[in-house]
């Protein structure tokens, strides 16, 4: 197994892509720590996941409070006594185009998507050198420059791809820890079924997808994003830092405009 005895911090796993990383992380012979925001919910995913519960611990925290990042270092250092991977991907998600972003919704994106993961590294930091650790960040496509109803959550995400090729030069080369970004196209995940079907959507809509989005004829899975996260966690991606790969069905930059 490419994980074994490895322990991975990964935020935001209790839905979504994070549960589908964490429960691949465990399936490849890692322990996990579990992070949400609901109780209830992380309660039920840690059993889902880990029904003995011996491999799993979950903290709930958010992730934007000054203290959280030390906490949950802390959490995976009590729990499993060292920590050897760190994916960032608790992530704010929403609209806001440049007349309807105030300030409190601007600053909610760069706290969560940007902030959090930085001080989160910080505090990582120590102990991912001690076991020449690797960090995951889950950024999106829309980092390139996104969509102009995205653009608030665009901008942090660019922010995130900076941060990711910054790091993981310089940690690589002063602790051995590596950085490395993932930058997902559209994923068909519980959350966006919701979305989606707020804005007007038919429940079926992801069977609908016009192939200028979609030329496969669907949209990604969780568990697509999860198996290429595995890889930079394993020891099988070697040395590779700083590098940021877009997981989307067709060229996100330079792509040939569709045929009317």
């Amino acid at each position: 197994m490419r994980l074994q005895d490895k322990v991975i911090l990964v935020t935001g796993s209790t839905t979504g892509i994070g549960k589908s990383i964490a429960a691949r992380c465990l399936a490849e012979g890692a322990k996990v720590i579990l992070h949400g925001l609901e109780q209830e919910l992380g309660e039920q995913t840690r059993a889902e996941l880990d029904p003995e519960g011996n491999r799993t611990t979950l903290k709930i925290s958010d992730l934007t409070r000054d203290e959280a990042p030390g906490d949950l270092v802390q959490t995976a250092i009590g729990a499993f006594g060292k920590l050897d991977g760190l994916v960032n991907n608790a992530a704010a998600v929403g609209t806001g185009n440049i007349k309807d972003t105030d300030p409190k919704k601007f600053d909610r994106f760069i706290a969560t998507n940007v902030r959090a993961p930085f001080f989160l590294i910080q505090a990582a930091l120590d102990q991912l050198s001690k076991t020449r650790g690797s960090v995951v960040n889950i950024g999106s496509v829309n980092a390139y420059s996104g969509e102009p109803e995205l653009l608030p959550y665009s901008i942090s995400k660019g922010a995130l791809m900076t941060m990711s090729r910054n790091l993981g030069d310089t940690l690589h080369r002063e602790y051995l820890v590596r950085v490395n970004q993932i930058n997902p196209g559209w994923i068909l995940t519980e959350n966006e079924k919701l979305r989606k079907q707020e804005q007007g959507m038919p429940d079926d809509w992801p069977a609908h997808l016009p192939k200028v989005f979609a030329p496969s004829g669907r949209i990604f899975k969780p568990e697509e994003i999860a198996a290429a996260v595995i890889y930079f966690l394993s020891d099988e991606s070697g040395p590779v830092s700083g590098s940021v790969l877009d997981i989307e069905q067709h060229p996100f930059i330079g792509r040939n405009p569709p045929k009317c």
